[in-house]
């Protein structure tokens, strides 16, 4: 069953980030990888066929229009620039940042939430990987600030969130709920079931807000509640979609 991901075209959600700017998320559909990770995983850190990987890469990037570069991911708050093409890049950094054109850029997640960013009149783009750590250590907002300080405007920014999960399904301890409604205040929940939960793009959003972003939108899937995305809590291994963006070259 997992394989017949194999068979599907490559899918990806396009979104408007403005004008000269192309971007979308990917999901399972189209790729190379087999078994768990089947079809378009795009980590090289999760145990898959390196070159399947980079296969998945380099087909997502022809959809971009733009080879992607994406970086070793630790649920930081670390942004790198990216002005050139790096097939390989090792520096752990959960934001990106580019103002070059013909640049793709690309943020993986299997339940996180995948945000990219872009000024088009500015000419610079971003993504942000905001899991619970990065939410709380201040991702998003460095991600905004380092847009800002290549000439970008906060009122100017367009932010899209992408698929990840929802409150309904991130079930955490108590006491860890408690924990990151007090740094990210609206994220405390419960799930379905009744249980503590945390909603980490409710707290995207708030943080972008508070940042003075005004256009913010978010793409209303949930990774652990449809196949289609990869879910490291529903599945434990398996591999990672993406958020990707670039200036037209």
């Amino acid at each position: 069953m997992a394989n017949a991901w194999n068979q599907l075209p490559l899918d990806v959600l396009e979104v408007d980030l403005g004008s000269g700017v192309r971007a979308g998320f990917s999901n399972r559909a189209g790729g190379t990888s087999l078994g768990a990770h089947s079809a378009l995983n795009l980590g090289y850190h999760v145990d898959d066929d390196w070159d399947r990987a980079h296969a998945n890469r380099g087909l997502l990037g022809r959809w971009l229009g733009a080879p992607l570069t994406m970086t070793t991911q630790v649920h930081g708050a670390e942004v790198a620039e990216v002005s050139a093409y790096r097939p390989n890049m090792r520096r752990r950094a959960d934001a990106l940042v580019s103002t070059t054109p013909g640049v793709g850029i690309g943020v993986m997640v299997a339940d996180c939430v995948p945000v990219l960013l872009s000024d088009p009149g500015a000419g610079v783009v971003a993504t942000a990987h905001a899991g619970r750590p990065g939410l709380v250590a201040g991702v998003v907002g460095n991600a905004v600030t380092a847009m800002t300080e290549r000439g970008a405007r906060a009122e100017s920014i367009r932010a899209v969130l992408g698929p990840s999960i929802c409150g309904r399904c991130y079930e955490v301890p108590e006491q860890l709920r408690e924990d990151v409604e007090a740094a990210v205040p609206g994220t405390a929940t419960r799930t379905s079931w009744g249980t503590p939960a945390i909603d980490i793009a409710t707290g995207v959003v708030s943080q972008l807000h508070e940042l003075g972003l005004t256009q913010v939108d978010r793409v209303d899937a949930c990774t652990y509640e449809h196949e289609r995305y990869f879910s490291y809590r529903r599945d434990g291994v398996t591999g990672r979609f993406a958020g990707v963006i670039a200036l037209a070259g």
